[in-house]
């Protein structure tokens, strides 16, 4: 094709484009114009100005503008407005809020309803203790630190151990059972003191009041080798069993048959009354701290009873002065659970029940299946006695509750809120008493409701 005819029909088209009675001096201002004002992503001014051969570049542009004049002809013969274009604002907006959509669903769906953690943060880990003022957690103390950091002072008190065995029912042809026509039971863990151990059993240990970089301790060292066996569960119950409702093992020396625990100067749980009646407490001795009191009591017991070992049963509680000396008071008026070598094991799942001894149990403070269930003509066999559950634990908290309200003022009022559950926990089918948890969880919300609402009044209207 000759020059003439492709200036021919540049002209031609640019006549269509910008109309009549342009001319060439003009049409270059427009193009020097448009390369100025428009960005180089127009295709249009990417083929004019792209190429260094001018012949080709207006081909392409030629090209292009016939290609979008097919494209906009469909568009032009519709009816109606033309469509408008979306502001980009709007276009991120939308992005946005469905990116905040999608984000909240995926965080709702790993976090919904967490659990929560059963470990304190601010306890040492397993194998360390912290106590007093002090800041960071220390391993616990072993032999030859407890030989060489640990000053005796003074003996301080005594302590029991208690056997602690599994046993299981064989029926002979000479058994009572079979005569009594007692069907075959599970095995049975016991808790219990032997024939002549009963007699002597204050004397199986000794409590020193000791002293460990300036700091009070409580030292324990087992007087009768004979029960050494014993002595030493009870110190791996210690060691599992350390959390907030017990009390912080410091160190033990298994070839010395030694324990250091944290000291209390308290004393145990029994001792309430006297230590209230103290000028320095008498601050404290009110309902709200009374209450305090119960409910850490039951808390230890729902502890136990949802152990790291399992089901645990709480033996030692044949009375109230004997459940009121397996616990310590601390200075800031808590309650830590101190003698561990009587928690026998209830298992569900392989049907294992607890005995807690093998001496008939007598009076209303223990559960009525621990009492004997034939009667006075029959004699007490224990062979015979059946087994029991954890329930029994349930049974003595309205007794050990009302001990720890005492008579002050405010404590009708609480035991009149605590009525009902502590009727629950009465009950003569020990499936029909409620959990630990369940008590503990009732304490809390009347704890809550009379903190801030009691006034000497209520009392009087109640």
């Amino acid at each position: 094709m000759s020059t003439g005819v492709l200036e021919d029909a540049r002209r031609e088209r640019w006549r269509e484009r910008c109309g009549p009675g342009i001319s060439m001096r003009k049409r270059r201002q427009l193009q020097r114009r448009q390369r100025q004002s428009q960005t180089q992503d127009s295709p249009l001014l990417a083929a004019v100005t792209g190429s260094n051969d001018p012949g080709r570049s207006w081909r392409r542009a030629l090209e292009l503008t016939e290609a979008s004049a097919m494209e906009t002809r469909p568009q032009e013969g519709r009816k109606g407005p033309p469509p408008r274009d979306v502001p980009p604002v709007v276009g991120l907006l939308l992005s946005m809020a469905l990116m905040n959509a999608l984000l909240y669903l995926c965080l709702d769906r790993l976090f919904i309803s967490p659990r929560r953690s059963t470990e304190d943060p601010t306890r040492c880990p397993h194998g360390h203790f912290r106590m007093g003022p002090m800041s960071n957690c220390s391993p616990w103390l072993s032999c030859e630190q407890l030989r060489t950091e640990v000053r005796q002072m003074k003996r301080v008190g005594e302590g029991a151990v208690k056997r602690v065995f599994r046993m299981a029912w064989v029926f002979g042809d000479s058994d009572p059972a079979r005569k009594m026509g007692t069907s075959r039971r599970p095995w049975v863990e016991r808790a219990c003191l032997s024939g002549d151990q009963r007699q002597d059993a204050r004397k199986t240990s000794e409590v020193f009041l000791s002293e460990w970089k300036e700091r009070k301790v409580a030292l324990s060292r087992l007087t009768r080798l004979e029960v050494r066996d014993d002595f030493l569960h009870g110190l791996r119950m210690l060691k599992s069993l350390q959390s907030e409702h017990v009390v912080t093992l410091l160190g033990y020396c298994e070839d010395d048959n030694s324990i250091l625990t944290e000291y209390h100067p308290l004393g145990p749980l029994s001792s309430l009354e006297a230590t209230l009646n103290l000028s320095k407490y008498r601050s404290t001795n009110t309902w709200q701290h009374r209450l305090q009191l119960a409910l850490g009591y039951v808390a230890i017991i729902d502890f136990l009873h949802r152990s790291p070992l399992g089901t645990l049963v709480m033996c030692d509680s044949s009375d109230l002065p004997k459940t009121l000396s397996q616990y310590l008071l601390t200075a800031n008026f808590s309650i830590v659970l101190n003698d561990l070598d009587a928690l026998p094991l209830v298992n569900r799942s392989t049907g294992a029940l607890v005995k807690c001894g093998h001496r008939e149990l007598r009076g209303d403070f223990v559960a009525p299946e621990q009492l004997w269930p034939y009667g006075e003509d029959v004699p007490f066999h224990d062979d015979l006695m059946p087994a029991y559950d954890e329930k029994i634990d349930i049974w003595k908290i309205p007794d050990v509750s009302s001990f720890l309200l005492g008579h002050v003022e405010g404590s009708d009022m609480v035991r009149f809120h605590l009525f009902d559950i502590h009727k629950a926990c009465k009950s003569q089918t020990p499936a029909e008493r409620p959990t630990a948890q369940d008590v503990l969880d009732t304490y809390q919300k009347v704890l809550n409701l009379l903190r801030d609402t009691t006034t000497p009044q209520t009392r009087e209207m109640l």
